[in-house]
């Protein structure tokens, strides 16, 4: 088993540039120009119409940032770790870490004025809030069986338990002016 989670992930690390050049992903680099575990790009919501807590509303056609996890970079990382609460919290850490850097990466963005927030989706969304982040459920069945597909490999890779993988997968939400009140301008990050 261990022999066929590595031989995947070789060929996953290998395809990955090419997923990465097809998506129109960019990274989101430190001020050392380090890439964190972030790689964005922008996106035309088109889900329901969603109302944040600060009174944020996200319609349809609302331009965003949508985030996605460098998952090849993360998979290596979880790999080493031998149990759930570990990879939990390093994952927890890693999003915690790069959220400043993303803040910047919008903040020097062309389209800044345009972009309400940030989205993305994953089932790993436990603990989210308590970076900011709120949750909500993805409405469309093929769409949620799409998403849910699409995180198999991380799991399966990584070793989290299966229970795990049967949550749904949910949209994170924030808007810009949150992460900007949380993450902006912080000399001590």
């Amino acid at each position: 088993m261990v022999k066929m989670r590595q031989c995947f992930l070789t060929i996953w690390s290998a395809l990955d540039p090419i997923y990465y050049f097809c998506s129109r992903l960019e990274y989101v680099e430190d001020q050392t120009k380090n890439r964190d575990i972030f790689r964005v790009r922008l996106t035309k919501y088109k889900g329901r119409n969603i109302v944040l807590s600060d009174g944020t509303e996200i319609i349809k056609n609302d331009l965003l940032l949508k985030i996605h996890l460098h998952n090849v970079r993360l998979i290596k990382e979880l790999i080493r770790l031998d149990n759930e609460i570990k990879k939990g919290r390093h994952i927890y850490e890693q999003v915690k870490r790069g959220l400043p850097n993303l803040t910047e990466y919008l903040q020097r963005h062309e389209q800044f004025a345009d972009i309400k927030g940030i989205i993305g989706i994953t089932i790993l969304n436990k603990g989210c809030e308590r970076l900011g982040f709120e949750t909500f459920s993805i409405m469309n069945p093929f769409y949620k069986w799409y998403k849910q597909t699409a995180f198999a490999p991380m799991y399966l890779i990584s070793r989290f338990r299966l229970d795990s993988f049967r949550k749904p997968p949910k949209y994170l939400f924030m808007s810009k002016d949150k992460l900007l009140k949380l993450y902006g301008c912080q000399s001590d990050q």
